[in-house]
């Protein structure tokens, strides 16, 4: 890994999810690069095994995280902690997610710090209830960010980008390289 200077970081932050992973790439407090990863499933449409399809979109999410990392020559990776399941399915799927970022953290010698969804409410919003349209206003005032006006595209990118902005305020990496 390059050591650089709080300055110079390129940090990769997520809202990770198996149906629209939010991303974005900064760099001295600037978008870069933003969007989210639509995945759907389509076992039955496509006739294969529902565990089968779980593994293509694990790797359509793969790719294009790994070419944002390598286009970007990110430094730094930020993720707000999968969280919450109402069934099995969706328990695994948390699973799932945690395990593509600390793996590809892992793998590339990437740094990785996790934030939760509650941190980043408290950070950005000073309260730790808030409904998501509250954090696209709040972030909308702080970063030029390229906006869909698609509800799921916007959640996405702005809860990333609030994992962004509570690690900057809170990392203890991050301040060690100030």
């Amino acid at each position: 890994m390059r050591i650089r200077t709080n300055k110079h970081l390129v940090v990769l932050t997520n809202d990770p999810s198996l149906t629209a992973w939010g991303y974005c790439v900064m760099k001295n407090d600037i978008v870069l690069e933003c969007g989210c990863i639509k995945t759907a499933p389509e076992h039955k449409k496509k006739r294969i095994r529902k565990s089968d399809d779980t593994v293509r979109r694990i790797s359509e999410i793969n790719k294009i995280l790994l070419g944002l990392i390598k286009r970007h020559e990110v430094d730094f990776i930020l993720s707000e902690a999968p969280h919450g399941s109402q069934n099995a399915s969706a328990a695994m799927m948390v699973g799932i997610v945690a395990g593509m970022i600390q793996t590809i953290s892992d793998t590339l010698e990437i740094p990785v710090e996790w934030y939760s969804e509650m941190d980043s409410k408290k950070f950005v919003l000073g309260k730790k209830s808030a409904v998501k349209v509250e954090m696209i206003n709040a972030i909308k005032k702080l970063y030029d960010v390229p906006w869909k006006n698609i509800k799921y595209h916007d959640e996405a990118v702005a809860d990333a980008i609030a994992v962004y902005r509570t690690a900057v305020g809170l990392s203890p990496t991050l301040k060690l390289l100030k």
